[in-house]
């Protein structure tokens, strides 16, 4: 079974929590708002490391990443992309099984027309009253899981 981690709009802040659920993940994902580059590093200490640009991420690291990016673990595709909205301009080359996206802060999981939508929501400062969240996703052979797990707990 391959544990895929989840991570989307720290908008600069790395929760010690969140590192340490990260911790064991095979691989990790990130759907924008990053915020810093150093959070970058300090994920892919933990695991092989996918980043997208989001909206609010600029400064020529940003610009280095990629605005859509496709992963493949075993048999299983994955879409990552920080605005959903933004899907049918950013089609991926193939069908995806899995589409990982963030931007909205509103952690869900999804299954439609056969594909799994997953948004972690924010492992950032809070917004609003919505939770801060990390996702996974859990690949064995063609089988794809996902949940959502909120963190509580004070920011570093």
């Amino acid at each position: 079974m391959t544990r895929i981690g989840l991570i989307s709009d720290t908008h600069g802040m790395l929760r010690p929590q969140a590192l340490a659920w990260l911790d064991g993940s095979d691989h990790i994902l990130h759907a924008g708002d990053i915020g810093d580059p150093s959070i970058l590093d300090a994920l892919a200490r933990i695991a092989p490391l996918h980043a997208v640009r989001g909206n609010n991420d600029e400064g020529d690291w940003a610009r280095a990443l990629p605005e859509m990016a496709e992963v493949v673990f075993g048999r299983v595709r994955v879409c990552v992309l920080h605005d959903l909205a933004a899907l049918a301009s950013h089609a991926p080359s193939m069908p995806a099984e899995v589409v990982v996206s963030g931007h909205s802060h509103r952690p869900s999981v999804e299954r439609r027309d056969g594909v799994l939508y997953v948004n972690p929501g924010s492992a950032g400062r809070r917004r609003f009253r919505l939770p801060i969240a990390l996702g996974e996703l859990l690949i064995d052979g063609d089988d794809v899981s996902a949940r959502i797990i909120e963190l509580d707990g004070p920011a570093a």
